[in-house]
């Protein structure tokens, strides 16, 4: 069973290169023109997109470089540990929102540090899969397709990014101890 689904996954995407074209040529779409089409209009929204990720990293960067984050998680380590939440996860949990990229970083180095079958690496593994990067989302989506009133997105996906991080922890301490 294992050989087939190898199989399968080897040939899927080729497959569906082949059968998308295949099918819209039948169907009497002129397939290389909407391609272009598509592509001119994907390469409009990414220089839409730039300043808004371009202004989003620099925050990113200086909220690091300035120290603000340590700060932050220095300032919630005795209100979350009440919970029962790691201390050394605070920074991905303060990054996970902000940057997916600035936040694999942090889970890496706690994974690296800990090691993945600790509880704090498996915690933080549970945590990158299972939160979302809210700010990225609120500021290249939303700032790609013009929309400026996204106070209740705000809200919502950061008490989803909460949600997810208790969630995470009661999970890991059911699964793994710690």
């Amino acid at each position: 069973m294992t050989e087939v689904i190898l199989e399968i996954s080897r040939w899927a995407i080729p497959a569906v290169l082949l059968f998308v074209p295949t099918y819209g040529y039948l169907k009497g779409i002129r397939v290389y023109e909407v391609f272009v089409s598509g592509a001119e209009d994907g390469f409009r929204v990414a220089v839409k997109i730039i300043p808004f990720l371009v202004g989003m990293l620099v925050a990113i960067g200086v909220f690091r470089a300035s120290g603000a984050m340590d700060l932050l998680a220095r300032f919630l380590d005795p209100l979350l540990s009440v919970a029962g939440i790691p201390g050394e996860v605070l920074p991905l949990a303060i990054m996970r929102p902000l940057s997916g990229g600035g936040a694999l970083g942090v889970a890496a180095e706690l994974i690296s540090h800990y090691g993945p079958d600790s509880f704090i690496g498996r915690l933080a593994s549970v945590m990158q899969g299972s939160t979302d990067t809210t700010f990225y989302v609120l500021t290249v989506y939303f700032g790609s397709v013009g929309i400026r009133r996204y106070r209740y997105a705000l809200a919502l996906g950061l008490i989803a990014d909460i949600s997810s991080l208790l969630a995470a922890v009661v999970i890991c301490r059911a699964m793994f101890g710690g």
